[in-house]
């Protein structure tokens, strides 16, 4: 199937229909709502939906503490907590959450997050279970669940942990390398689909032992609104002199985004604001190294209601990546940046998958990872020249609209549910 055919959006079915009435369904995910930022709000969304559309729908999560890498205070000191949300019920086991990154601390998040589920996994008999990778916990226990219970398994893949412990630079990663693809081939190997968020990731599954025959791919969609507010009031209310080019990075602070590069743009032009919104384990590191640097803000990330706003303030939005990161990881944030209207500027491998999405939505310029210069010579051709720049943003919400819609993305995951269990109205199947 060519990629042009993997991105073509799907008809969703009319209002009111309830497709999977008289369903189980388990969506296995370390990261849900409140969670706003990552891979949570696509859990969420995808979770919802089933839940709209009439299936009995229960969610195995986590405690929200993604992306500042603490847990929200409103569920510290709960060993297990069961909340109704939007017609789901979640049920939330605790976990380890690494305060810093390492091979051993990611170990120890992933053993916690696998133990407390097979402890305590969500009562019921789910007709199918849908898993999120990462974490690889969650889909080990999403196999083992529907392996259990004798259902379909359908792991979707956002990131190839083994590939990211090899590419991301965290501590100890090449010995964690192969136990992840350990895990991961677990998870993969006897699924009925596997899912997957783009076509970069094929091949790494493949080398998994998956059967070409049993992936699909399905992309991230836009889960927030385009912008709605006056641009130069947000300005304003940022504190963004108009004629001051902004350069904003929002999401998560991690090794593989390679930050330092828009410390060092900064530090090669003071007329330049560069923006940090966010959190993350190397949030704290970003801050020392742009000690003394005032033209560079660090926001904490933006509410739901105001994030569209702000994205689509500044001038360029930069996504980020260190050199090595090529095939395992395309940043969900890219889908938000397109919604915006502004100009993307990639700095990342021209091989990989964020680049291919850059290319694709015809929203942004690619420039080599890992250099501020090369950084710095695409933003001035950006913000000096504002018609070509508006130009070039404007291609993100045609993208987006044409592929990237929720009711695309949606739509689907409901063929992924229709082809492995079959008429959707033929009633549960035990």
């Amino acid at each position: 199937m060519s990629a042009a055919a993997h991105h073509r959006p799907l008809d969703h079915r009319p209002p009111g229909h309830r497709p999977w009435e008289n369903r189980r369904l388990l969506v296995v995910s370390t990261n849900y709502a409140p969670e706003v930022t990552g891979i949570g709000p696509y859990a969420t969304q995808l979770a919802e939906h089933w839940a709209a559309s009439g299936a009995v729908t229960d969610v195995l999560a986590g405690m929200p503490h993604y992306p500042a890498w603490r847990v929200d205070e409103r569920y510290r000191g709960a060993w297990r907590r069961e909340e109704s949300r939007q017609g789901v019920t979640v049920h939330r086991r605790r976990h380890y959450v690494p305060p810093r990154q390492s091979a051993l601390r990611r170990a120890v998040f992933e053993a916690s997050v696998l133990v407390h589920g097979l402890l305590a996994p969500p009562p019921g008999h789910p007709d199918a279970v849908v898993s999120q990778m990462p974490s690889l916990a969650g889909g080990v226990l999403g196999a083992r669940i529907a392996r259990r219970h004798g259902v379909p398994h359908i792991p979707v893949v956002q990131d190839l942990m083994g590939a990211a412990a090899a590419q991301s630079g965290i501590r100890g990663g090449g010995r964690a390398a192969s136990v992840a693809g350990a895990a991961e081939r677990y998870a993969l190997r006897d699924a009925a689909l596997v899912g997957v968020i783009h076509e970069s990731f094929v091949p790494g599954v493949r080398a998994l032992g998956v059967d070409a025959g049993r992936i699909r791919v399905v992309p991230n969609w836009s889960h927030v609104p385009g912008p709605s507010a006056d641009r130069a009031a947000t300005r304003v209310r940022l504190g963004w002199p108009e004629d001051t080019p902004v350069v904003l990075h929002s999401g998560n602070m991690g090794l593989k985004q390679g930050l330092d590069v828009l410390v060092g743009l900064a530090r090669l032009a003071p007329h330049v604001r560069v923006v940090l919104m966010g959190d993350g384990n190397q949030r704290a590191a970003l801050r020392t190294s742009a000690a003394g640097l005032p033209n560079v803000d660090f926001l904490p990330p933006a509410g739901a209601a105001e994030f569209p706003d702000v994205l689509a303030a500044a001038d360029v939005l930069a996504v980020t990546q260190r050199a090595s990161v090529l095939d395992m990881s395309v940043p969900s944030k890219l889908t938000s940046y397109f919604v915006s209207g502004r100009p993307v500027v990639a700095s990342v491998a021209a091989e990989g998958g964020t680049a291919d999405e850059v290319r694709r939505s015809g929203a942004g310029v690619l420039v080599a990872p890992e250099d501020p210069a090369a950084l710095l010579a695409a933003v001035r051709a950006l913000t000096e020249d504002p018609a070509a720049s508006d130009a070039l943003g404007a291609h993100g919400p045609d993208y987006v609209a044409h592929h990237l819609s929720r009711e695309a993305g949606l739509a689907r995951f409901d063929a992924l549910l229709t082809e492995v269990l079959g008429d959707a109205q033929g009633g549960a199947r035990r």
